[in-house]
């Protein structure tokens, strides 16, 4: 397949690919300086990129779990850890939302009265800065994505 067809069936353009190639997440067929050609395998590929940075892995990551030549070879240990992560989050996301609802429907005559919204501000603030500092110990100095 030509990097036309790929861009389009992938649905990311062509400079995508090209970006992917040259960090060498993926690879074309034949000479360079000639139109890219592609294996109908570069569309697994591609998935498996699109799927690792929805998880929210780097292509440095992706990159880590490709053989050279495209199949995965799955880091068990760093998808454990961003499950984690994303667990992590969801209970996070799940409080906020709670504590939305909460304020929307209080009787209370004023939020800064109410019992239940002050423990949601320090759980939330709480939850914040264990996400700041949890963020930077994740993510050491330097690290590209």
């Amino acid at each position: 397949m030509d990097i036309a067809e790929v861009a389009r069936r992938a649905g990311v353009p062509a400079s995508t690919l090209r970006y992917y190639e040259k960090r060498g997440l993926i690879s074309s067929l034949g000479p360079e300086g000639v139109r890219r050609q592609f294996a109908p395998s570069v569309l697994d590929q591609l998935a498996l990129i699109a799927l690792g940075q929805a998880a929210g892995l780097s292509l440095d990551e992706v990159h880590a779990m490709l053989s050279p030549k495209g199949q995965p070879t799955i880091d068990r240990q760093l998808l454990a850890a961003k499950a984690d992560e994303i667990d992590l989050t969801i209970r996070h996301l799940r409080a906020m939302s709670r504590g939305l609802r909460h304020a929307a429907a209080c009787p209370a005559p004023s939020h800064a009265q109410c019992p239940t919204f002050q423990g949601l501000l320090k759980a939330a603030a709480s939850g914040a800065l264990d996400r700041q500092r949890q963020g930077r110990a994740l993510k050491p100095a330097g690290r590209k994505t």
